[in-house]
């Protein structure tokens, strides 16, 4: 990843929050230039127009999720335990506000009034984090791990679906342990048969 200014980071770091708490179309440069204390140029001059900086923001987004599902796999060989780390995080960072819901999953409710160059980004997110939690599910399953009962691809597509819609839920009750209760019956579907 590219190493990016300080002020090109606030500026995503405040773009992604203003995603996460009203979508696309619910900020303005001018929002961003009130929260992080510059010029409306200023953000231009980083990012030439709102589709130059969502696209850096998902982009960024799935760079830093690529890297952090890496570490994962190399930390933990087990591949249920992967799954529950990955639930963990998001349980984390829900409770904890950082990162109350994936910027991708609420740009991807956004699909069809979004602009191409974002929604292909979007999509390559979510290639991406789909072809990992298949890889998990395929590993799991291959050493007795983890119980598929459909194909990986699929069982991947449905907990990641699940992973997303708890966040939503969690966002709809205000309560985290919505999120917890949800992930965590689904994690229970993949646990071997004694």
């Amino acid at each position: 990843m590219n190493k990016l200014s300080n002020t090109s980071e606030e500026i995503l770091s405040c773009a992604r929050a203003l995603i996460v708490a009203g979508g696309y179309n619910a900020f303005s440069y001018a929002d961003i230039a009130g929260v992080v204390g510059i010029r409306k140029a200023s953000i231009h001059h980083h990012f030439p127009n709102k589709v130059d900086l969502v696209k850096a923001l998902v982009v960024q987004h799935r760079q830093a999720t690529e890297e952090g599902l890496g570490n994962l796999r190399h930390a933990i060989p087990d591949a249920m335990e992967q799954l529950r780390a990955y639930v963990r995080h998001w349980e984390q960072c829900i409770g904890d506000l950082s990162a109350p819901f994936c910027v991708c999953a609420l740009l991807a409710g956004e699909l069809p009034v979004l602009p191409e160059e974002v929604a292909v980004e979007v999509r390559s997110y979510f290639r991406f984090l789909s072809g990992w939690m298949a890889s998990v599910f395929q590993q799991g399953a291959s050493h007795g791990t983890i119980r598929c009962t459909y194909a990986p691809e699929v069982e991947a597509e449905i907990f990641m679906a699940t992973i997303h819609g708890a966040m939503l839920s969690a966002r709809a009750y205000g309560d985290v342990a919505v999120f917890a209760t949800v992930a965590e019956s689904q994690l229970a579907r993949y646990l071997p048969q004694s």
